[in-house]
């Protein structure tokens, strides 16, 4: 039996245990291997229907030296992962239904299968698309909806979610520049604003950690599913909102939400969802914050060869990308869009 045999045949037996009989997997069809999970969607057999699967593997995190700073970032995998979602579906977030958590009997490693969502979520599509003007017109109020749902998720039920709240973020995010030695003057520059301008935050959420388009599984008119639930955290609920706001995540996009909505309806809505008010310079902080994180990603992903010994042309063309984040950076200190 070849590997693609052994891996259909394993990933059947623990369809069969956790979901029905009779299994019988087709379409298996590898669709990521990212850094932090592997994807691949099937179809399989339960009773006398053929439902359609996402199965979704955690990767280890890579060997880190004692007291690397990676290792302190927020990761939600396998069971934690799964949870997320879950809890997730329970507050009212739209979010795919996990229908079996893997364990060890079922040698696949840690990880998930979900039913399938339809719908889209690559960018370039959402944003251009005719058949996705009704959901551009709502987007960003959806978004807020959402956000709030997210943030009232009750957090006690989550014990494995790390507490990183703005002044955490900072330290952290400075040693893990700190480790690339790779001195860059707008990232100081950036640090050295972030330190002088932490928020006063005193309420801490749950967070999604990476809320943006490409984690959205979008239909015509509606956010049907939010997905890549791995960075989340417990912190500022603020932060989502100016993350979401980050040029980078508008890919191309002219308006400031996704590239699709403005920052007034989606204030207004988390506002009406959340019964709290937003404030916009302290959104204003974390959109700042966050291209100086992503820059700081794409500088640690360019290096990425460095710690592990693995040549990447993925990682390497993130890390070439550093420049632009530090572009709208300085251009959002200058209040230009």
């Amino acid at each position: 039996m070849g590997e693609q045999e052994e891996f259909a045949a394993k990933l059947e037996a623990a369809v069969i245990r956790h979901i029905g009989p009779p299994g019988g997997i087709t379409e298996l069809r590898r669709l990521t291997g990212g850094a932090t999970k592997a994807t691949w969607s099937f179809s399989a057999r339960i009773g006398a229907t053929r439902e359609p699967f996402i199965l979704q593997l955690s990767r280890p995190r890579a060997r880190l030296s004692e007291g690397d700073a990676l290792a302190e970032l927020p990761r939600v995998v396998g069971k934690d992962d799964a949870m997320m979602m879950i809890a997730a579906a329970e507050a009212g977030v739209p979010a795919p239904p996990v229908r079996a958590i893997l364990d060890e009997a079922d040698g696949l490693g840690p990880g998930m299968v979900m039913s399938f969502v339809p719908g889209e979520t690559i960018a370039r599509r959402i944003l251009r698309g005719d058949e996705f003007a009704p959901l551009r017109a709502g987007f960003a109020a959806q978004c807020g909806e959402i956000l709030a749902r997210i943030h009232a998720m009750n957090a006690a039920e989550l014990p494995f979610l790390q507490r990183f709240g703005a002044a955490e973020q900072v330290e952290l995010y400075r040693r893990v520049y700190d480790a690339c030695d790779h001195p860059q003057p707008a990232i100081e520059l950036g640090f050295r604003w972030a330190h002088d301008h932490l928020p006063d935050h005193r309420r801490y959420a749950v967070l999604h950690g990476d809320f943006r388009l490409g984690n959205l599984i979008c239909g015509n008119e509606r956010i049907k599913a939010v997905i890549d639930w791995e960075i989340a955290a417990l912190g500022d609920p603020l932060q989502d909102l100016g993350w979401l706001c980050v040029k980078t995540w508008r890919f191309g996009g002219k308006h400031p939400v996704g590239g699709i909505g403005a920052r007034a309806d989606l204030f207004a809505a988390y506002e009406r969802a959340a019964g709290i008010s937003v404030d916009p310079a302290h959104v204003r902080f974390w959109e700042a914050f966050g291209s100086i994180k992503w820059a700081v990603m794409c500088l640690m992903k360019g290096q990425e060869h460095h710690r592990t010994g693995r040549r990447s042309v993925e990682q390497l063309a993130i890390g070439r990308r550093m420049e632009e984040p530090l572009h709208d950076f300085l251009q959002l200190l200058a209040g230009e869009e």
